[in-house]
């Protein structure tokens, strides 16, 4: 069994982490929770700290009830080594995960995120991984991480717009979508979007099923 845990209080959120994964492991059985102590959202490391007590509460609740693996369903891979540390399976972050299949990829990789509030956590993170050499940069493409859902169409061709202006400039083989939220993008991008787009979710749960 394989647990995402959302450290976020928006279900609907989980509920578009669980289709994904299940979609992308239909023999897995995939649960998904939701931390409902912790914020609407995670934009930058105020919001990250403030939901590591609650995030880690489910953390060992999931490894006492017998995960195989539990996945961090937020892109800053907020508390990731402490969930490592007591549980008695792998832990993975989407971050974490996307990160290093976008580096096996190809040699460089960017990443596009929400606001730029978020941005340091995940340049932090990937030099902390020891990825940053292949890294190109992290952009923001200016939509806060609920609008992804509640102006599903706008906020969506922002990210694309910005996905094909890093493509344009970065000469990177993979963009790396930098939001749990951001998992439907690759359905929604068109011919004209020639690099790889590698989504934390997916990659986090083919992770977690090989594990």
């Amino acid at each position: 069994m394989i647990i995402i845990i959302n450290p976020n209080s928006t279900a609907s959120m989980t509920e578009a982490m669980v289709r994904t994964a299940r979609e992308t492991c239909p023999n897995s059985s995939i649960e998904g929770w939701t931390s409902h102590d912790g914020p609407p959202a995670i934009q930058g490391p105020e919001d990250g700290r403030a939901c590591v007590p609650a995030l880690l509460k489910l953390v060992q609740k999931a490894s006492d009830a017998g995960a195989q693996a539990i996945v961090i369903g937020c892109f800053d891979d907020t508390g990731l080594d402490e969930a490592m540390s007591i549980a008695d399976c792998p832990v993975i972050g989407i971050g974490q995960a996307a990160y290093h299949l976008a580096a096996l990829a190809g040699d460089r990789f960017s990443v596009i995120t929400t606001l730029p509030i978020s941005a340091p956590v995940l340049e932090e993170n990937i030099k902390a991984y020891g990825l940053g050499h292949h890294l190109g940069h992290v952009h923001s493409c200016g939509v806060p991480v609920l609008a992804l859902e509640t102006e599903f169409e706008s906020s969506a061709k922002r990210v694309l717009d910005e996905i094909a202006n890093i493509q344009a400039v970065d000469n990177v083989q993979s963009i790396v979508l930098g939001c749990a939220g951001m998992v439907h993008i690759p359905a929604l991008a068109g011919p004209e979007i020639k690099v790889r787009l590698i989504d934390g979710v997916r990659a986090a749960t083919q992770i977690g099923a090989m594990l």
